[in-house]
């Protein structure tokens, strides 16, 4: 019988003989996709390669993978590059106005791919592909970093006064993060939050549209290095979850909150479908807004300190480990 290190040096020169393949991610637009870097480092860190680019134009001819972050495929791309291997990807469906003529037009002129993801099954059900191509489905994660930057466990409060235990102090009592266009629909709920006597800080670049409205108690980090982001997060003390409850948006995973959680932050967030399911799913507990604009003095007034918030654990979440779950590598050959 082979010895541990036999089998592991053998083990080693099959994969030093393993053709490395090199995987082209197209980008096809300005979002932020957390999930290509993900990719790009879980690629390199089983020595293969992963190239990004921005349109379809700059992969070459001679490309193995090519993996597209739908977006429109144009077609003449696909043609060009049709001896590569082709993954289409969905981390959501078209964004309001005409959601639905949008994905309508993309199911039916869209080229034929090898290969689908999915961000989950609503959003391949709302895409409505039929056509026998393989699929995975392939949820949001968090970087781990953020796991990384989650504050130690407190130890148990003592005061001289006897005073019942009280929340540590921070800079903030709220922190938002993400794209801040969204916000401009809950500009009333931000102005509760400042009559509350509540401070909230908008990690991200703020739009003149959204600044010009925002109340004297809401201070902006504008953009920063996406490494930073973690320290930001800990800055204050509850992270805002706000997503406008209307399809596709309700229906999508919010990135936000996971790494609220993987930093350790309770979460405040308005009410809709998706929140409810990850809550269940994950043994979370949320401070679930009312959409009823009276009820918000009281939501971040002493509610806000007395809710009985449950931080869920989403180390399963990690970009490592979804990743891993993936069968696609392996017909890759990446693993």
């Amino acid at each position: 019988m082979q010895s541990t290190a036999v089998q592991n040096i053998a083990l080693h020169s099959q994969d030093l003989n393993r053709p490395t393949v090199c995987v082209h991610f197209v980008r096809n637009g300005p979002a932020y996709l957390p999930e290509i870097d993900a990719y790009v480092d879980f690629i390199t860190s089983h020595g293969h390669q992963a190239l990004v680019h921005d349109a379809g134009a700059s992969v070459p001819l001679n490309a193995q993978v090519l993996w597209w972050m739908c977006g429109r495929v144009p077609s003449v791309e696909a043609r060009r590059l049709k001896n590569a291997f082709h993954i289409h990807e969905y981390a959501s469906t078209s964004a309001p106005p005409k959601a639905w003529l949008k994905d309508f037009v993309k199911h039916w002129t869209q080229p034929k791919p090898d290969y689908r993801l999915f961000q989950n099954g609503w959003v391949r059900e709302r895409m409505g592909f039929d056509d026998g191509v393989p699929y995975a489905l392939r949820d949001m994660g968090a970087a781990q970093a953020f796991f990384d930057s989650a504050a130690p466990a407190l130890p148990q409060a003592s005061y001289e006064d006897d005073a019942v235990t009280r929340i540590p102090p921070n800079e903030f009592d709220l922190v938002y993060l993400g794209e801040m266009n969204r916000l401009l629909p809950f500009v009333p709920l931000l102005q509760s939050i400042h009559e509350a006597g509540r401070t909230l800080l908008l990690v991200g670049d703020v739009p003149d549209a959204l600044r010009a409205q925002l109340p004297a108690s809401v201070t902006c980090t504008g953009r920063v290095p996406h490494a930073d982001v973690p320290h930001q997060l800990r800055r204050a003390r509850l992270g805002l979850n706000l997503v406008s409850n209307i399809e596709p948006y309700n229906q999508q995973t919010s990135t936000k909150l996971l790494e609220y959680c993987a930093v350790g932050l309770p979460v405040v967030s308005n009410d809709y479908a998706w929140v409810r399911y990850f809550a269940a799913h994950y043994q979370g507990n949320f401070h679930l807004l009312r959409d009823d604009p009276s009820s918000w003095q009281f939501s971040f007034g002493e509610a806000l300190d007395a809710y009985p918030y449950v931080v869920p654990d989403v180390r399963e979440l990690a970009w490592p480990k979804l990743l891993g779950k993936l069968a696609i590598w392996k017909h890759l050959q990446i693993v």
